[in-house]
């Protein structure tokens, strides 16, 4: 029988993200994970070895390419012939990729298992979480949530870390003017830094927009977990062995357990049968037994859960 707790518990004390991808702290990404694993990896193949030699390329030729440009910035002169070896080794590179992409299209790969094979997983999954976060804006303003067509409850989650935010995102407006001030007179110093502070704004109210536009679903037999654009999971119902309405406000970090906290607290605590993975931000597998979310209106939440689960008949419905 499943166990359905409706406890009132508050922990003591006070303390996971993207600030990281809210920032980078947890994990993951759109349906459980954002990039798609390699073909080659997931079907058993070996990656071919022209493959594994243009990855190595790519790993030596853009790194020097950073060090060249940093060097390039800061006034430090550099012979033409060492500038002409480097762009030809980035153009022999993109050929290489353009080449191997078209390639592996050819033999049936598709556009997003073709990227995989050519871009490392990390990478990807970097790529695709920052483009999250910048989407995540236009879906703020426009008022479109992600993910919530046809789901059964949406229950948001962004309320109770506006404040902290907001609070962050006028700090950084501030040091953007102060260090725009104290670099009038290095123009090159100035743009770069500008470009980086405007960016750090727009990423941590991405951080929050995404937070505000992806909330938890209750979906027929699914309940999809999130938080900001890092961790976005599927969690069947017919996984589910408890369901606490608890809020805590500290939580020590345990194998097989997530808290998705929001404003340093969760509300409603969920307990498994059996694992499901929600792969950390650049692709690592990580089960987790117990989740503890956060909720706008926790109650709301544990109520959706405890009748889905009842009429699931994996659980009594509540009274």
């Amino acid at each position: 029988m499943t166990d359905l707790q409706d406890s009132g518990t508050t922990g003591a004390g006070g303390v996971r993200a993207a600030v990281g991808g809210a920032a980078v702290a947890g994990e993951a990404a759109e349906p459980t994970s954002s990039a798609p694993a390699a073909p080659a990896e997931s079907a058993g193949r070996t990656r071919p070895r022209s493959l594994r030699l243009l990855r190595l390329l790519a790993y030596a030729v853009l790194p020097a390419e950073v060090v060249l440009a940093v060097l390039l910035l800061s006034g430090v002169r550099m012979p033409g012939a060492v500038w002409a070896v480097a762009e030809l080794l980035v153009v022999v590179l993109l050929l290489a990729e353009g080449l191997s992409y078209l390639r592996l299209r050819r033999r049936g790969f598709s556009r997003r298992e073709a990227v995989a094979e050519l871009v490392p997983l990390p990478a990807l999954r970097i790529m695709g979480h920052e483009l999250r976060i910048m989407t995540s804006l236009v879906r703020w303003v426009a008022r479109r949530p992600h993910g919530v067509d046809g789901a059964d409850g949406v229950f948001p989650h962004a309320r109770d870390q506006a404040a902290l935010m907001y609070g962050f995102t006028f700090v950084c407006v501030v040091e953007s003017v102060g260090m725009s001030y104290l670099l009038a007179d290095w123009p090159l110093a100035h743009t770069i830094v500008l470009v980086l502070d405007v960016y750090t704004v727009l990423f941590v109210l991405g951080l929050h927009a995404a937070s505000a536009t992806r909330p938890h679903t209750l979906t027929g037999d699914v309940l999809r977990l999130r938080q900001a654009a890092h961790v976005d999971v599927r969690v069947p119902l017919g996984r589910i062995a408890a369901v606490r309405h608890e809020p805590l406000f500290s939580h020590e970090k345990a194998e097989g357990e997530l808290n998705l906290a929001v404003g340093s607290q969760t509300s409603v605590t969920i307990e498994l049968t059996e694992p499901v993975d929600a792969p950390r931000l650049l692709g690592a597998p990580r089960p987790v037994r117990t989740f503890r979310v956060h909720a706008d209106d926790p109650r709301a939440l544990y109520r959706a859960l405890t009748q889905a689960l009842g009429r699931a008949g994996t659980g009594p419905p509540r009274p």
